[in-house]
């Protein structure tokens, strides 16, 4: 157990790790930052801002001296570089885990092994598989890059056969395959996606937030409701399965386990994100224990907080120009504005979130 006044190391400078950043440091802990941006969210409220890349042998070694535990706020760190971090000190969630999520197939066969449903997929070394695969889902599908794909990047649509579109969704997918390890999954046309994050502690000890619901645009998550409007059966569902991926990671930290519900009311695991997640922001003002501060509690071996909502929620993204609708947002008492610190406003860019509180139904 590290008590306040230890410090805690976090990989990546965005606003997760500028949230998590705030979280510690009311909590009392010191936190630096691993991040070449010298303007990074994070470092900016950072202890310490060590501005070099995260393969930066000698700035991993000052972090592991520094601190006592280390945390990522995203799943594409090089695994070479928590392997360095973890001869040193503590890292959670650990290599092994991070591993997992950074690659879709991987991802994908961890959790049917665990007894959770997928779509169909198929993992795509060149062209030919890309064929072979699509045959077998005989349907519209999804061609997905394995690794570094977020917000809907790295993704082709191929429709079915007789769509006008069909044969220049292939051609785009044939050269995504030739050039870097692929999957190929059967297109899911869902009734909505979930998620639901789960935190574990270094005893095995867990807790689980409300599912709630999201709604993209252009592959960004826009909106997400607390708690999603679906059948209290069909959330202990999902609740279930997030906390049986979280055992068969051996995780500590937070895992959000992203998912799709089928028209006919099936569960199937589409993401695993092993870190806080953007469909967790409403905890911040809604929830006894934010997921950041859970975060903290876990990567410091504290005992978990307590999950429960205080409030229904609603949050939104405010992406690119959408910032400028701060000053809207700050006049209405029942919502709670956040904001960056990003200096540069460019399309598709998370700039801040609102989370508008309602009553508990």
């Amino acid at each position: 157990m590290l008590l306040p006044g230890a410090t805690l190391g976090v990989l990546g400078g965005g606003q997760l790790g500028r949230m998590f950043t705030l979280a510690a440091r009311v909590m009392g802990y010191r936190v630096v930052v691993l991040d070449p941006d010298p303007d990074s969210p994070a470092g900016q409220l950072a202890d310490i801002h060590l501005k070099a890349p995260y393969t930066d042998a000698a700035a991993l070694l000052h972090m592991a001296n520094l601190c006592q535990a280390v945390t990522t706020e995203f799943e594409n760190v090089p695994a070479r570089s928590l392997e360095m971090l973890a001869n040193r000190c503590f890292v959670a969630p650990g290599p092994a885990a991070v591993a997992i999520a950074q690659d879709r197939l991987l991802e994908k066969t961890r959790a049917a092994e665990a007894g959770c449903d997928t779509a169909p997929f198929a993992d795509i070394e060149d062209e030919g598989f890309l064929v072979q695969a699509w045959s077998r889902i005989d349907g519209p599908a999804l061609l997905k890059t394995r690794r570094l794909g977020y917000d809907g990047k790295g993704q082709v649509r191929i429709p079915a056969a007789d769509d006008d579109s069909f044969w220049r969704a292939v051609d785009e997918a044939l050269g995504i395959a030739a050039s870097v390890p692929s999957i190929v999954e059967a297109f899911v046309d869902f009734a909505c996606e979930l998620s639901v994050i789960v935190a574990r502690g270094v005893t095995g000890e867990t807790a689980v937030y409300d599912v709630v619901e999201n709604e993209h645009v252009h592959g960004i998550l826009d909106r997400t409701i607390a708690p999603a409007r679906i059948p209290s059966a069909l959330a202990h569902e999902a609740q279930r399965m997030a906390l049986v991926l979280a055992e068969a990671l051996d995780l500590v930290g937070l895992l959000a386990v992203e998912m799709f519900r089928t028209r006919d009311d099936q569960l199937l695991v589409n993401e695993l994100a092993p870190r806080p997640h953007n469909s967790g922001h409403w905890t911040i003002d809604a929830c006894l224990t934010s997921q950041f501060e859970q975060h903290v509690r876990a990567v410091a071996g504290l005992p978990l907080g307590e999950a429960r909502r205080l409030a229904n929620a609603e949050m939104r993204n405010l992406i690119g120009p959408d910032v400028e609708r701060w000053r809207e947002f700050v006049t209405d008492p029942a919502v709670k504005v956040h904001l960056y610190g990003k200096t540069e406003v460019r399309p598709g860019r998370k700039m801040g979130h609102v989370t508008r509180l309602l009553p508990l139904e």
